[in-house]
């Protein structure tokens, strides 16, 4: 894949150091964080919708029964481990070391830090995966006890397909590290498409492999360990043109290295809360009726794409230059960051929360109500659904406000928040599962991040280090009307969920085609009546 952002030499960096001969705001003035967020929307969006590709093809041939639950249960572990320590704990701990060394130090400097990373790293991700794969029955019975205690049959199979895909977990952490060094240094493309490997080898092997196991679902566990090779190995290329392939050493008493971990140590719950109360989610799912664990799985996979496509492009372009400017002291530029950085965040994730609760229903008619996937599947789905959107705009925030804090290298106030959120979040679970089964799980989340976002607004305000520019008032009252008459056109026109149902699969894909692009057509219209303009979308 050729990237765009990469120099022949790729060592060409934006803050100014020993080995830097650009100024200070080279990089950010040439490409700026509207332009780089929109290159890694890009990226990601291409990675989310062969996401949805892939999670259509998986509905199609295994639905929303007790083998696909098994799956999305092997899956969901190494999944959350990575999220939790690689792109959650490691990242937000990694990058902002790596940036200061950037800023103050030489480019030997740098290649050190990343070597004894990259070893030190390794080799606890070695020992993880040995543990993991031989400890794969206790693992499912923790994690889906529900499985363990009433369905043997589900159990036995998520504990077979655990041993094929828990080793995804060293290989995706390594890639992760891979990934943060690219962004520190604005190749953001790359890391942005990786995902999309992942998505086209559980694709071919659900349609070509499945047919060579007696349980066709393992066919989607052999997937998982293939998609991890080749996000590690794709990344490598461009390490090299960077000059910082690691070449992996321990360093476990290296200044950089145990820096680094004593801010992962707190960072792995301050960062990844959202993804411990997804896993509630699926645990307590595990006791309901068969089918849950998918309903919440195909709800929570379209709630991502927004949050994927735009909140997580945000925060991975804000965090490496909130990193610099903090170790630049510039701290009117950091709190202007993080003020551009939340108008993005109500920009879109108010519009995209809307249209997945107008159009939950014909969302998953029409992207999964096919084969194997029945009627009551789509009901039962748009139901948690419906529950995620409405905290679509408080995930979104987690992921911009929790830079705040990291790029300060404060791992320590994060985690004090999210465990505040996460002990709502089970009590919230407990609660409201029992009036709205699989959708209060879905609920119980959505309230527990309001309360996580909330409380992390309040610390940057109170810290001072955030402070709201002027323009708010205009900004909500031009983002309010717009969604209001989106809204009214998406209601107009929509219909109701049994004619989607009744609809075939060109049926479905041309309204919905008609709605998706019409309601945003509206949607940017109406900004525009109101004085709204790209000079104003610029940081």
């Amino acid at each position: 894949m050729s990237n765009t952002e990469t120099s022949p030499q790729g060592s060409q960096p934006d803050t100014p150091g020993p080995h830097s001969p650009e100024p200070p705001d080279a990089a950010p003035k040439a490409r700026g964080l509207l332009r780089s967020s929109a290159l890694v929307g890009l990226m990601t969006m291409l990675s989310r919708v062969m996401g949805l590709i892939r999670d259509v093809v998986v509905a199609n041939y295994f639905g929303a029964g007790s083998s696909a639950d098994a799956f999305f249960v092997a899956f969901k572990i190494p999944n959350f481990l990575r999220r939790l320590f690689a792109e959650g704990a490691f990242s937000q701990a990694f990058v902002p070391v790596l940036s200061e060394y950037r800023s103050l130090k030489d480019l030997a400097a740098v290649k050190h830090l990343v070597d004894r990373v990259a070893g030190s790293l390794g080799l606890v991700l070695i020992v993880v995966t040995l543990l993991g794969v031989l400890g794969a029955p206790v693992l499912a019975a923790i994690f889906a006890p529900g499985f363990y205690m009433n369905d043997p049959l589900r159990y036995g199979l998520a504990v077979d397909m655990l041993r094929f895909t828990f080793p995804y977990l060293l290989l995706i952490s390594l890639t992760a590290l891979a990934g943060s060094i690219l962004n520190s240094y604005e190749r953001f493309a790359v890391p942005a498409f990786t995902p999309v490997l992942l998505n086209l080898s559980l694709i071919g092997a659900a349609i070509w492999m499945q047919p060579l196991f007696q349980q066709p679902v393992m066919a989607l566990a052999i997937g998982v360990l293939i998609a991890g090779s080749a996000q590690l190995l794709f990344q490598l290329p461009f390490l090299w043109r960077i000059q910082l392939l690691p070449a992996p050493t321990l360093g476990f008493r290296d200044e950089g290295v145990r820096r680094i971990l004593k801010l992962m140590i707190p960072a792995l719950f301050g960062v990844s809360v959202s993804q411990i109360n997804l896993l509630l989610d699926t645990l307590l799912a595990s006791f309901l009726q068969t089918g849950s664990v998918s309903w919440l799985y195909y709800s929570d996979r379209l709630a991502e794409l927004p949050l994927g496509v735009f909140g997580i492009a945000i925060a991975t372009v804000i965090l490496p230059s909130l990193s610099r400017r903090h170790a630049e002291k510039s701290t009117e530029h950091f709190s202007r960051t993080l003020d551009w950085a939340m108008r993005m965040v109500l920009l879109i994730g108010l519009p995209a929360a809307m249209a997945l609760l107008v159009l939950a229903e014909p969302l998953i008619a029409t992207l999964f109500h096919y084969g194997e996937m029945a009627d009551r599947d789509v009901t039962m789905a748009a139901m948690s659904l419906r529950a995620y959107a409405c905290g679509l705009l408080a995930f979104m925030l987690i992921k911009v406000l929790a830079p705040g804090y990291f790029s300060r290298q404060d791992t320590k106030t994060p985690v004090k928040i999210g465990i505040v959120a996460m002990v709502v979040n089970m009590v919230l679970n407990l609660i409201l599962i029992w009036p709205l089964a699989h959708a209060g799980l879905a609920l119980a989340t959505t309230l527990s991040a309001f309360l996580n976002a909330g409380l992390l607004l309040r610390g940057l305000l109170k810290e001072g280090v955030f402070t709201w520019q002027s323009g708010w008032f205009k900004w909500l009252l031009q983002v309010g009307v717009a969604n209001l008459a989106m809204i009214g056109f998406l209601l107009l026109l929509a219909g109701s969920a049994e004619q989607w149902l009744r609809f075939d699969m060109w049926q479905r894909v041309s309204h919905m085609a008609v709605l998706v692009g019409g309601g945003a057509t509206v949607y940017l219209l109406v900004l525009l009546i109101t004085g709204m303009r790209l000079r104003h979308l610029r940081h």
